[in-house]
């Protein structure tokens, strides 16, 4: 019986822990940045460093990356209904919503579940359907088969195979430009839960955003990258491949970036915010619809 109370009160405080940590910095018009996978807030600090003094910055680090406690499964639908959750209870009138990678993601299902929430959504280098970018052939039944054995075999390695994985990982090339960054990047993945990871990203590749992008209703800029993967596109075909995705998100700005890899912010700054700028300094009405 006491085992069975234990069981009970572990798995009531584990369904109690926030699917988010927040750090506030700045003041002005509400602004919430998402990381990506496994990424600590922190890869927002240039971002929240130009736009403090007009923004305020609730910055997120998801629940179970870089030394946050993981949140039971489905992890990305509690993420997405808690920040929904979050903007309620702060009263944040329609937050600018910026989201890197998975950060993207969640960003865009916040907007398409609860559209009238976000005010301007910005998305850096993410998509609606994840699982067309390693198959351009693939249907929402064939990514949600293959999503379930990426799962399942992420969540049979060892703790070691695991950070071996996260060490070794993709190029630095492929992510950013320095070593120094692709080091920090290392360091968030090895502090970051691996069955929150495991979760993560089978959740992120089953899921399908295509169809209910529609249903957003503020304007909505997406920054794509293309050069860290040039043995297998281009610039144009990039661009191809986000408008068809983004095909039913009426009014969609997309910028590609021929200089930045995955984490645009870091590798471009002053491009991204170039057209940062222009696209939070325009007015509602005006040609960013």
């Amino acid at each position: 019986m006491k085992l069975l109370l234990l069981s009970l009160a572990l798995a009531a405080a584990s369904m109690a822990q926030e699917p988010f940590q927040v750090k506030v910095t700045g003041h002005g018009r509400p602004m919430i940045l998402i990381p990506g996978l496994s990424s600590s807030g922190e890869v927002w600090d240039t971002t929240v460093a130009r736009y403090k003094d007009r923004f305020e910055c609730h910055v997120l680090t998801v629940a179970g990356f870089a030394g946050v406690p993981r949140v039971p499964a489905p992890m990305l639908d509690r993420v997405r209904d808690g920040l929904a959750d979050y903007i309620r209870k702060q009263k944040l009138d329609h937050p600018v919503v910026i989201g890197h990678s998975l950060g993207g993601f969640l960003a865009l299902s916040l907007a398409a579940k609860y559209p009238d929430l976000p005010g301007r959504l910005v998305i850096v280098d993410s998509y609606p359907f994840f699982a067309a970018l390693a198959n351009p052939q693939a249907t929402p039944d064939s990514a949600r088969a293959s999503a379930a054995q990426m799962h399942q075999y992420m969540s049979a390695q060892t703790q070691d195979a695991y950070e071996q994985g996260v060490k070794s990982g993709m190029s630095s090339r492929m992510m950013v430009e320095k070593d120094s960054d692709f080091a920090r990047i290392v360091a968030w993945g090895l502090a970051s839960d691996r069955t929150a990871v495991a979760d993560a990203m089978g959740e992120l590749f089953a899921a399908d955003l295509r169809d209910d992008i529609a249903k957003i209703k503020v304007p909505t800029l997406v920054f794509g990258s293309w050069i860290a993967y040039k043995q297998y596109t281009d610039h144009a075909r990039t661009e191809a491949n986000l408008r068809s995705q983004y095909a039913k998100l009426s009014g969609v700005e997309i910028q590609v970036t021929d200089t930045a890899h995955h984490f645009i912010m870091w590798d471009d700054p002053n491009w991204m915010f170039g057209h940062l700028d222009r696209f939070l300094n325009a007015r509602d009405s005006g040609a960013t619809r």
